[in-house]
């Protein structure tokens, strides 16, 4: 966490001691990130909300990576319309010498990942949407004072992002993500929420995908969200041949209130759209440190930081052949020999045949 503090949790602190954390500069942005699990698997990148960073998928990036799936989950970038997102993001993609992907997006995430795969329908394989919207109508009418966003002072753009969060009283699960999410917000810039807070209100929609249907899944909780009912009814209307995974409680981050479930679907997807977990590379390497292996890494070291692992294993894909204004950056964390903190496959099995999500 950038500013994290001493109440995280337990399996966070876990994750980061695990997983590193990867900087690039692109140009003008400063793209944040992580990326685990086996470089030979199409990788699901996660985007988060106008609240989130590449942090708040720890649950799923432990989780899939150790099952032999690829997961990448970025901060969005400091871009300010929606078509600099495209062009930012597919250069990404480029740098870290990545094609073909699958996209899970909450909320703004979603919305973004939609835009993403109507322009470049080529790189999008799937999406997994949860919470989300198909236009922005409706949030730049209830935020008038949006052209001055960018002159808002800090702590009246947390201020507001931050009550766009239903209060309480939450069940125990919903009121800890709440406060995980909670503690990210405090660790971005004024900038970092001017840039969302845009991209939220910026005048878009989406347009119609040549991703066919059966290729989506909509995630969405029943209970209290701040996305508006009606705004996921325009989305499930939208992609009527979409598969359908209600999640009955979960608030605005099931990704970590009820992340077991979250897990369990978006290994569903992936199995449904094609993509196979490489378990067999996962096995070798979790006897060095819970799977983070060079190959998983990339083999991505920070020179200045003494706990940073060897990276004699696999070649380094992600950013080597990139000029020398994108180098990247990379705090990666000790090695610690136990096992990761997730639900075991036993648990997942047991989650599968429970019910305590719809599946349609």
């Amino acid at each position: 966490m950038k500013g994290g503090g001493s109440s995280a949790p337990g399996d966070y602190i876990y994750f980061k001691s695990q997983v590193p954390l990867h900087k690039i500069p692109i140009g003008l942005k400063q793209w944040r990130y992580y990326d685990f699990g086996p470089k030979v698997v199409p990788p699901v990148i996660c985007l988060p909300g106008t609240a989130g960073t590449a942090d708040v998928y720890y649950k799923q990036i432990m989780s899939l990576s150790m099952k032999g799936y690829r997961v990448i989950s970025v901060d969005i970038p400091r871009v300010w319309n929606h078509q600099e997102w495209v062009q930012a993001f597919e250069k990404f993609l480029d740098v870290i010498d990545v094609h073909h992907i699958h996209l899970y997006g909450t909320a703004l995430g979603g919305f973004l990942a939609q835009l993403f795969a109507q322009y470049r329908p080529r790189r999008v394989k799937s999406l997994l949407l949860s919470n989300t919207f198909l236009d922005t109508l409706s949030f730049s009418s209830s935020m008038p004072w949006s052209p001055i966003v960018g002159w808002t002072p800090s702590f009246l753009l947390k201020r507001y992002v931050l009550t766009g969060i239903p209060k309480g009283p939450h069940e125990p699960f919903i009121a800890d993500s709440i406060d995980f999410v909670v503690s990210q917000v405090e660790t971005l810039k004024k900038d970092d929420l001017a840039s969302r807070l845009t991209l939220t209100v910026d005048a878009a929609s989406v347009g119609p995908l040549l991703l066919p249907d059966s290729n989506i899944t909509l995630m969405d909780t029943n209970d209290q969200s701040a996305t508006p009912q009606e705004l996921k009814d325009q989305v499930t209307e939208r992609y009527p041949g979409a598969r359908r995974a209600y999640l009955k409680t979960g608030g605005d981050f099931p990704f970590l209130s009820r992340s077991d479930e979250v897990n369990l679907h978006l290994q569903l997807h992936l199995r449904r759209v094609g993509v196979e977990p490489r378990a067999d590379l996962v096995q070798g390497a979790s006897n060095d440190g819970g799977g983070s292996s060079s190959e998983q890494n990339g083999g991505k070291e920070d020179s200045n930081d003494p706990e940073n692992r060897d990276s004699d294993g696999s070649p380094n894909n992600d950013a080597g052949d990139s000029p020398s204004e994108d180098a990247e950056i990379s705090e990666s964390p000790s090695n610690e020999n136990q096992p990761p903190l997730m639900p075991t496959s036993a648990h997942m099995k047991n989650l599968e045949n429970q019910g305590e999500f719809v599946e349609t």
